[in-house]
């Protein structure tokens, strides 16, 4: 029978889509927000101060984005449960860990490594993210975050070249407001930190797409 002569069918498809997109945006909205923060902190100046903030910025980036995943999928209850800050904790360490070993390799090759590296972390929080949040696909073949991560891991490898491979910018000519003169700089670390957004959205879509398909 023809979905258009089921309109629940149909209604239930486009709510499905609407949740999956809403949830996907705030995210990615998170994670562009704590994970470009966090990097912009520690890429240029590295002190106790700014090791100490970023590590704070990204723990409750990662918390507030459990919190977004399991309003979607599950029941939010409470986000302090251990198992929930497991689950914070490793994604904080993935990303701490994929800059760390990026520096000590240096280079393309280093790179290349973190960003493999940090996929395999994704995955696998993506994945314990699920079993903490007891969340059970519709669907009957249970499919592993691969693409949700492997996005995710492209897109932190794009800002940080973006930091290492690229210093240029670009700024306007003096602007005048009334008694205030102003320029309007954009330099590629604000760039890649833009693409890093982009796909952090196309991953958590792919990922809830995957998780509230029938």
């Amino acid at each position: 029978m023809s979905v258009i002569r089921q309109p629940g069918v149909l209604g239930r498809t486009t709510r499905r889509r609407v949740v999956g997109l809403t949830a996907a945006l705030s995210a990615a909205t998170v994670e562009a927000i704590s994970v470009g923060l966090w990097f912009t902190l520690v890429v240029d100046s590295r002190t106790t101060s700014t090791a100490l903030a970023g590590l704070g910025i990204l723990f409750c980036g990662a918390l507030l984005r459990a919190g977004v995943f399991g309003a979607t999928i599950s029941e939010l209850g409470d986000l302090l449960e251990p198992r929930r800050l497991a689950a914070a904790l490793l994604l904080t360490s993935g990303w701490v860990g994929w800059l760390l070993v990026a520096e000590l390799i240096g280079g393309i090759t280093g790179v290349l490594v973190a960003t493999i590296l940090l996929a395999g972390v994704l995955v696998g929080q993506f994945s314990l993210e699920r079993h903490v949040f007891r969340h059970r696909s519709p669907s009957r073949t249970a499919r592993t975050p691969l693409v949700p991560g492997l996005l995710l891991a492209v897109g932190a490898s794009l800002l940080l070249a973006s930091a290492w491979f690229t210093e240029w910018a670009i700024a306007t000519p003096p602007l005048s407001l009334e008694v205030t003169t102003f320029v309007i700089r954009i330099e590629a670390l604000q760039v890649g930190v833009g693409v890093f957004a982009l796909f952090a959205f196309l991953a958590h879509q792919r990922r809830f797409e995957q998780l509230l398909e029938p």
